[in-house]
């Protein structure tokens, strides 16, 4: 006699579907290898994505490696004769110091009240924390390291206020091909005739955003590279 709760014999010797086969699992197991390769296609086309925007996000206005070969703008009519090149011999002294990996020589070329603002978004206030952050970093991961840099543009906007714009980098090793970074230096002529550098900020180049904002807005494309 068999209760009501028993599963009564298969005929023919078939088997009894279990839990492991039942049809919703292999559908299941279907969905998930699908979505698989659907991931999998869009990470590949992703990434071939980025690098095609990082391919041609090229800069076309490099500057010119000579700060001397600038054409100076602005207030040049009431500027002294071998301002630009005195200006130019304070962006070599800066490459200088920084070779050398000397803090002291370094902040030499900055203002008392100098403010520093690195690409990191660290904004240092004064001479002495430029200094004393610098000695830090080349006694840290910045040691050994030197300064690339390239031009872009020398403007008075006083007789004793120049800004010099370009592109620089630090590297070890080779000359880094493309500097990633764009500076701003704001120079005075301080009461000792000297030009020295009153505030510096530092801009990291985000090429693949900047290609991409390019592509969905060209009128934000500089004319220069255009």
């Amino acid at each position: 006699m068999t209760t009501s709760n028993q599963i009564p014999a298969p005929r023919d010797g078939a088997k009894v579907p279990g839990p492991e086969q039942s049809p919703a699992r292999p559908r299941r197991r279907r969905w998930w290898r699908v979505l698989g390769i659907v991931v999998l296609v869009l990470a590949v086309a992703g990434g071939g994505g980025y690098l095609w925007l990082e391919a041609t996000s090229d800069v076309h206005n490099t500057g010119q490696a000579e700060c001397t070969s600038i054409a100076p703008t602005g207030s040049t009519g009431q500027t002294e004769p071998g301002d630009r090149d005195a200006v130019c011999g304070v962006m070599a002294s800066l490459v200088e110091a920084w070779d050398r990996n000397d803090a002291d020589a370094y902040g030499a070329w900055f203002t008392e009240d100098a403010t520093y603002t690195t690409f990191a978004g660290s904004h240092y206030e004064s001479r002495a924390d430029i200094v004393n952050s610098h000695r830090a970093l080349f006694g840290g991961f910045l040691e050994g390291s030197k300064l690339a840099d390239s031009f872009l543009g020398i403007r008075f906007l006083s007789p004793d206020t120049v800004v010099v714009t370009g592109r620089g980098d630090t590297y070890t090793g080779d000359v880094p091909d493309e500097l990633s970074k764009v500076q701003t230096y704001t120079l005075v002529r301080e009461a000792d005739g000297r030009w020295r550098v009153a505030a510096f900020h530092n801009t990291q180049r985000r090429s693949v955003m900047e290609r991409i904002s390019f592509i969905l807005s060209p009128d934000t494309e500089p004319q220069a590279e255009k």
